[in-house]
This record gives C-alpha cells, sequence and structure tokens, in this order.
C-alpha cells in the first residue's frame, strides 16, 4: 500500500494543474475579452501620460 499513498500526492497535484489549465484557456477571449483590453489599454494610457508628466517636469 506504500505505492498507493506514493502516487496519490502527484496525481491530485497533475488532475489540479490540468482543471487549471483548462480553466484559463476557457477563459481566454468571450464576452470579457473586450473589457480585459480596455483595462489593459487604460493602464498603458495612465502609464504613458504619467511617463510624459514626468518629463516634461524635468
Amino acid at each position: 500500500m506504500d505505492y498507493v499513498s506514493a502516487i496519490v500526492p502527484p496525481l491530485v497535484m497533475a488532475v489540479f494543474f490540468t482543471v487549471l489549465i483548462v480553466t484559463i484557456i476557457k477563459n481566454q477571449g468571450g464576452a470579457n475579452k473586450a473589457k480585459e483590453d480596455a483595462a489593459v489599454d487604460a493602464a498603458f494610457a495612465r502609464a504613458e501620460a504619467a511617463r510624459q508628466s514626468a518629463a516634461e517636469d524635468r
């Protein structure tokens, strides 16, 4: 029975990892893609504005 207790933790981790990867792949794109893209674009715009503002202050 030692082999069963030795194989269970890696097997559980492998199943969990597979479920995680499948979930990530399924959530790529879809209805939230435009909202996520807009949030990233807004963050980049804020960072660029802050960089330009800091450059003008010098």
